[in-house]
């Protein structure tokens, strides 16, 4: 009786997951149903539930079916990777997420490796990073939730950014987890670290705003204005939309303000160096009628500007 089940459940899985895949979603949710009250045991009929559940922002269900797709299969990783996420951030259980990526990390799997054909060593690897990564933001959001405990906060504090730390030894191109590192060690107060890393998510992906108005706000507090202007000269040319100005650069304008007149209180107003390429690129840039002509040079030179960290000077040690 029991394998006859099976069967018949291996056929509505066949259908939800056809339905699945048509977006067809309460279609698909009915036949996984259907299929997993006969044979419980479908891990991937369980995790594709919980994925349907979410879109439908059902977070409560969408864990619980995650929990019974690990339940049958202890080393579904994308299972716990997606239990953690919802629980920190759409449940506010950060344990529980905290619990799945040490789970994730302790996971011990058997390398697989046929030169030429599969591997399995560098999706083992990144789903190591990005558990690590993930934690640190639940650690992170869990101190946000201490009132005024100040010593817990910043327990959770070091605990995120451990976590992220090991994050950036496996993700080493990775802009998120550099970025949300240098912020960790900013919230902590050790500046140098946190300049030296904002420098180094700034190279990984010049064009992301974030760094450049976090190493900006940095700098201020410093009291590097003129550094902390550039980089909010950089923060507000990167989150402009054609449809004006944004509620971020207005905001961004204001520190800017206050920024100038403190550096007009010492000397005179000094404009940021408008200038492209350096004496080595002269005449790569291209003028017709007087007017500024884009090329591959001028491409890469406005991405070199971006991408230099002009103050990381500043934080290295003598």
């Amino acid at each position: 009786m029991k394998q006859y089940d099976k069967l018949c459940s291996m056929y509505y899985i066949y259908k939800g997951d056809k339905a699945y895949s048509k977006l067809k979603l309460q279609r698909a949710i009915d036949n996984y149903n259907t299929a997993l009250r006969l044979y419980p045991e479908h891990y991937s009929a369980w995790f594709n539930l919980g994925n349907i559940y979410v879109v439908y922002e059902d977070y409560f269900s969408a864990v619980d079916a995650y929990e019974q797709a690990i339940k049958y299969n202890p080393k579904m990783m994308i299972a716990r990777m997606n239990y953690g996420i919802v629980s920190a951030e759409k449940l506010g259980d950060f344990d529980g997420a905290i619990d799945q990526y040490k789970a994730i990390i302790d996971t011990k799997r058997h390398l697989i490796s046929i030169p030429f054909v599969y591997s399995n060593r560098k999706s083992y690897k990144v789903n190591k990073g990005l558990a690590y990564y993930n934690m640190g933001i639940a650690y992170r959001q869990k101190s946000l939730y201490t009132g005024f405990d100040i010593l817990l906060q910043r327990e959770y504090l070091q605990k995120a950014l451990e976590s992220y730390k090991n994050a950036v030894k496996i993700l080493k191109k990775d802009y998120d987890a550099r970025y949300n590192l240098a912020l960790t060690y900013h919230l902590l107060g050790d500046y140098n670290n946190a300049g030296l890393t904002y420098c180094k998510a700034i190279s990984l992906a010049p064009m992301n705003y974030e760094a450049h108005y976090n190493l900006a706000i940095l700098l201020m507090h410093m009291k590097y204005y003129k550094e902390s202007l550039d980089e909010l000269e950089k923060a507000t040319a990167l989150i402009t939309e054609s449809d004006g100005i944004t509620n971020r650069q207005r905001y961004i304008f204001d520190v800017m303000n206050d920024v100038t007149k403190i550096i007009l209180m010492d000397t005179e107003k000094k404009y940021l160096l408008d200038r492209v390429s350096d004496e080595k690129d002269t005449g790569q840039v291209t003028y017709i009628h007087g007017k500024l002509v884009a090329t591959d040079e001028l491409d890469k030179a406005i991405l070199k500007n971006f991408q230099t960290c002009g103050s990381k000077e500043l934080f290295m040690e003598d």
